[in-house]
């Protein structure tokens, strides 16, 4: 029997993040033989797991997806392209009995914000938890990106997993397997008004999948000479982006933002989507500083560096056919109670 005085349901909340510059370099194998560099930020909107012991069955729900799977116990748990991350960290931290695993976030579907790898991080908070055990904010990252990658089978990197386990502004440097992690700390002044000058546009789902990832890679392991500068240089704006935040360099910051950007789409042909491509001209002539992707690219989020305050910018963003999400700066990474 179970103890009615033990807790019965768990929550955690990780943020997504936004990557400044030198996403794509996280990814193996160039992260293994050249060492990538990131530099992002994690935002405060919020990717939510939650888990209520009990019931009838094992029932896992995603609520932005609104798709529900029920097995009778953990031995269904089968990774058949049916909400896999939950069904992987279940895998990875098994909880006994029957249950309810359910997600929620804040962020839309494919913004190329880094919902799944917040997801991760939430996931592994969450049943860790009811565990009753503990891991410190690497290990989260580190579980987090497991589940991904090996438990799900999912290609990608670790950005977004650090972002959402630490919190804050970071250069993250990458020679698998071994990460490094240097806070980015900004004057306060400068850190307010990066929230009020970045326009975060949602353009539509992100069409980036695994496919994708394995092409530019492969592409890179081919020594196509494209996509191994692009990716050479996409490091060293990383190296730069971190300077230029710590210097509070509005101006080179929105630069490097739009060579980032330039630099991502010789990765591959499908980056820059139509509706992107409408809306960075119409941000380009509104006088932004600068702008790139957020994410993979080909959809999703797009985000620029408006040249001051105030609603204008983010008013041509709508007429151009986005949605503006809030920017707000998160500094406290997963956490589960």
């Amino acid at each position: 029997m179970r103890r009615t005085d033990l807790p019965t349901a768990f929550h955690a909340t990780a943020p997504v993040r936004l990557d400044f510059a030198g996403g794509w370099t996280d990814v193996p194998p160039f992260s293994a033989r050249a060492g990538g560099v990131v530099v992002n930020a994690a935002l405060a909107l919020q990717v939510t797991a939650e888990l209520k012991l009990g019931g009838p069955l094992v029932r896992l729900v995603s609520h932005d997806l609104g798709e529900t799977v029920e097995c009778a116990n953990s031995g269904g748990l089968l990774l058949d392209g049916r909400l896999n991350l939950l069904k992987a960290g279940l895998r990875m931290f098994p909880v006994q009995g029957n249950l309810t695993l359910a997600s929620r976030s804040e962020v839309p579907l494919g913004s190329g914000l880094g919902s799944s790898g917040a997801l991760d991080v939430a996931l592994v908070a969450c049943l860790v938890a009811a565990r009753h055990e503990r891991v410190d904010a690497r290990e989260l990252a580190e579980w987090a990106w497991r589940l991904e990658t090996v438990e799900a089978g999912i290609p990608g990197g670790r950005q977004d997993q650090l972002a959402a386990a630490l919190g804050g502004f970071h250069r993250l440097s990458f020679r698998d397997p071994d990460v490094g992690i240097e806070p980015i700390t900004l004057d306060p002044a400068f850190a307010e008004t990066l929230e009020r000058q970045v326009v975060l546009c949602y353009t539509g789902r992100s069409r980036i999948s695994g496919d994708t990832i394995a092409r530019v890679m492969s592409a890179y392991e081919r020594g196509d000479r494209a996509v191994t500068g692009a990716l050479d240089a996409m490091k060293d704006i990383a190296l730069a982006m971190a300077e230029a935040l710590r210097a509070a360099d509005l101006a080179r910051i929105g630069a490097l933002l739009t060579e980032n950007w330039m630099r991502q789409q010789e990765l591959d042909r499908g980056m820059c989507t139509d509706e992107m491509a409408r809306l960075e001209r119409a941000m380009r002539d509104a006088g932004v500083l600068g702008g790139k992707a957020a994410g993979a690219g080909a959809g999703g989020c797009m985000f620029f560096l408006a040249p001051r305050p105030g609603p204008a910018v983010a008013e041509v963003a709508r007429e151009a056919g986005a949605s503006v999400l809030p920017v707000r700066w998160a500094r406290e990474g997963g956490r589960a109670w």
